[in-house]
């Protein structure tokens, strides 16, 4: 793919305009580790959600979810759209107790709700497992996604295999971008991240709709571009890769209902997955934290969920359709999200193909600096202060957080090589990571609702869940879904052993934590009668309420926007009105859960 001087006008502006964005907030970062990694606690709700929305529009999103596509239809979007469910918990439920908590990581919260030497192994084990494992991952998947995107757009040769290895000038961009989120995220802390991270989610959607638009009409127009892919795959009930729900019947379903029972009704519970922890976690928790008040917590995370799930993907499902029109041999090729950037090498014009370089630039900055800054957040608050140096200052823990931003970057570069040498495709890395973490969700959002959960419950979820994925991984006849299930149910009943015989949590510790977060519900009656004087949140039940019906808003408006864009305006209308409905009742929910007691 050439690009013109329009395109490389594009992309300078956008790298100057980033930069210059970012460096204007350095003076923010070096006052303590409050300001460095939650702002200060002064983000706006808007910001903080636009924020959660751009770091998890990365350069992999896209391609997994033409991936996710190409395999299993529309339909396998559900292994993500699942987890909308636990996200509306985490808004209407979650995010008031996240951020009375008053923690700067996730991580920190352990030890705000558990006592002794378990919480503070826990602490410092998840601390380490985070930041020295799972964010490297993180940052190898998404580098992995980029190198995909150099190789068949603008490096794209047509003698190439098609999988191929990195070369030196990918790396040589990669290792640019790197740098370029490196100086501006390691010397502005949390504020220069999110405000870059607005400007890069404007410019990724602008370009991503862009492309959409081009690439429906280079096929004729959406009935052509449906008429062509039922072509393309006729034995295989073409049609089926329209559906919003799979097939409950056939053996030639693109995704199997079994798969799908277990992503609706076990997935988003029961599985640990970054950016969608049951009960909040990891960089929602600290956009959380850095918000202005719980009201404002409430809101960046329900508006978080809105455009995370609705306002997004359509732009990237329609492309990766026109895929499948055009490449019909995705569908069996194990790294099928390659497609994407090929419609945009086959399609693109000039100025449009600036402008996705610049999008799929800033999804990749967008996320990388927020993995940074959260990565470096635990190295630094709950392992380097906590354990190795508690009597630092604030100044001293704003340099050694900025010499965390870089140690975390350099750990991701290690990764991306090794996942790039693998040929890891993204899908397969977003659903490994899933089944990882099964079984271990269920036990983070009853720590907020059942005072005999421990920091053993916690430890043994976690072992567990690595426990059992390692007897079943590398079983060849179960796929990635199923996997999710079969380590879920024996971690579950293995946690909740664990919490039954081993002693509780001392009671000081509990009513300490009770004080300072006064969760409601008939689980902490033992505590609640050793604090009298605290009154606890009346309104689970409106909570709950508000997240069924806000994930009511999300399903309504994402199907109505699909069948708009198909042209089948009744069924768009009645989704549409189902939205209406459940966005004025989730309205009227939020008012009553932040007006002043």
């Amino acid at each position: 793919m050439e690009l013109t001087s329009i395109d490389w006008l594009i992309i300078v502006a956008y790298f100057i305009a980033t930069m210059i964005i970012g460096l204007a907030f350095a003076g923010r970062a070096g006052k303590s580790l409050t300001d460095y990694f939650v702002s200060g606690r002064s983000l706006p709700w808007w910001i903080a959600g636009t924020s959660m929305v751009a770091t998890t529009f990365a350069a992999d999103t896209p391609l997994a979810v033409t991936g996710l596509i190409a395999k299993n239809g529309l339909a396998g979007n559900w292994f993500w759209w699942s987890f909308a469910l636990g996200g509306m918990f985490t808004v209407f439920v979650f995010s008031k107790l996240w951020r009375r908590a008053e923690v700067i990581t996730d991580v920190e919260f352990i030890e705000l709700r558990y006592g002794g030497k378990p919480a503070a192994a826990l602490r410092g084990i998840r601390a380490g497992y985070f930041a020295l494992i799972v964010n490297p991952i993180i940052i190898g998947w998404v580098t992995k996604a980029m190198i995909d995107f150099l190789h068949y757009t603008v490096f794209y040769d047509s003698s190439m295999v098609p999988e191929v290895s990195s070369s030196t000038q990918d790396w040589l961009i990669i290792l640019g971008l790197f740098l370029a989120v490196g100086i501006y995220c390691s010397v502005s802390g949390m504020w220069g991240v999110a405000i870059t991270d607005v400007i890069q989610f404007v410019l990724a959607m602008f370009g991503c709709i862009w492309l959409a638009i081009v690439a429906v009409n280079h096929v004729g127009g959406v009935e052509e571009l449906q008429v062509r892919v039922s072509e393309n795959f006729a034995d295989e009930k073409g049609f089926e890769v329209f559906s919003f729900i799979p097939s409950f019947f056939g053996s030639s379903a693109w995704l199997p209902f079994s798969s799908f029972l277990i992503m609706v009704g076990v997935q988003w519970w029961a599985s640990w997955y970054p950016g969608a922890e049951p009960g909040g976690g990891g960089y929602v928790v600290q956009r959380m934290a850095a918000c202005r008040d719980e009201t404002h917590a409430l809101k960046a995370t329900l508006w978080f969920q809105i455009a995370h799930y609705c306002i997004r993907p359509w732009p990237w499902i329609m492309v990766a359709l026109v895929a499948l029109a055009l490449y019909p041999e995705l569908h069996a090729m194990e790294n099928a999200g390659i497609g994407f950037p090929m419609v945009i090498r086959d399609v693109a014009p000039t100025g449009l193909r600036g402008l996705i370089m610049v999008t799929f630039f800033a999804a990749f900055m967008s996320t990388i600096s927020t993995q940074m800054n959260w990565g470096a957040s635990l190295l630094v608050r709950d392992i380097y202060q906590r354990f190795l140096n508690p009597d630092a200052s604030q100044k001293h823990l704003a340099l050694a957080s900025k010499i965390g931003s870089v140690l975390i970057l350099a750990l991701g570069i290690v990764v991306a090589f090794i996942m790039i040498d693998h040929n890891v495709s993204v899908d397969s890395a977003w659903k490994f990571l899933a089944a990882l973490g099964a079984g271990g969700g269920l036990v983070y959002m009853l720590r907020w609702f059942w005072w005999r959960i421990n920091a053993w419950s916690e430890i043994a979820g976690m072992f567990g869940s690595l426990f059992f994925f390692s007897i079943y991984y590398s079983e060849d006849l179960i796929s990635e879904i199923e996997l999710i299930f079969i380590v879920a149910v024996p971690t579950i009943l293995f946690w909740l052993v664990v919490t039954l015989i081993t002693p509780p949590e001392p009671k000081k510790i509990l009513v300490k934590f009770y004080e300072k977060v006064h969760p409601g519900g008939p689980g902490w009656r033992p505590i609640a009668s050793l604090a009298p004087h605290v009154k606890p949140d009346s309104n689970l039940g409106l909570s709950v309420l508000g997240a069924a019906v806000g994930s009511g808003v999300v399903y309504s408006l994402l199907w109505s926007i699909g069948r708009m864009i198909f042209q089948d305006y009744q069924n768009a209308a009645v989704g549409m009105l189902v939205a209406i409905v459940c966005g004025v009742t989730v309205f009227g929910i939020v008012r009553k859960l932040t007006q002043p007691e």
